[in-house]
């Protein structure tokens, strides 16, 4: 399928592959805004970094002193492998048990009574892709629970909106929402 994104009302193809990686400073900054919901569900993972440990930043300023490190990096897959691991993902299997599993989850966001949105259709597509891509690259043909419960706070906890005023704990809310319904809901067998 051929990817296009218009800019400024001129559309661009775009090759394959394309993805999107982006950074979210604190809203405090000035000029960095929250992304719309319909926007934010587009992003399939939320991975929180934080800081580096001493150790990582002490390697860091070994490998910047004599340039930009990130000028000698070299591909480690091509573009054609690549294609062939996104069709290895689609052939892991997920027994209808887990997909009911992973059902039963989303649905317990859209009644819970501390949300005011719960996790779209399209949230858990990406949730059910995700944990097809964790087995492959942990070397099984088929998801298991553990890899729905690994993946539900990074693929679903941006897609949530907690009631109440958005404010500088939403984050940590939504995800803590997101494990008391880890917690509650029953795995299917």
């Amino acid at each position: 399928m051929e990817r296009q994104v218009s800019v400024d009302g001129e559309t661009h193809k775009l090759g394959f592959p394309f993805f999107v990686l982006a950074t979210q400073n604190p809203f405090e900054f000035e000029g960095t805004y929250p992304l719309p919901e319909n926007q934010l569900d587009r992003f399939m993972l939320r991975i929180e970094i934080g800081y580096p440990d001493r150790a990582a930043e002490s390697q860091a300023l070994r490998t910047h002193r004599d340039g930009e490190p990130v000028d000698t990096l070299q591909p480690v897959l091509t573009t054609d492998k690549l294609g062939e691991l996104q069709q290895q993902v689609r052939q892991v299997i997920v027994d209808d048990a887990i997909a009911e599993y992973m059902l039963d989850l989303v649905h317990a966001t859209r009644g819970h009574a501390e949300l005011s949105l719960g996790v779209s259709t399209r949230g858990v597509l990406t949730f059910y892709r995700a944990t097809q891509a964790l087995a492959l690259t942990e070397g099984r043909d088929y998801v298991i629970p553990d890899d729905v419960k690994r993946l539900a706070i990074p693929v679903l906890a941006h897609r949530i909106m907690c009631s109440g005023l958005v404010h500088e704990g939403h984050r940590q809310r939504a995800s803590a929402i997101l494990q008391q319904i880890l917690n509650t809901v029953p795995v299917r067998m």
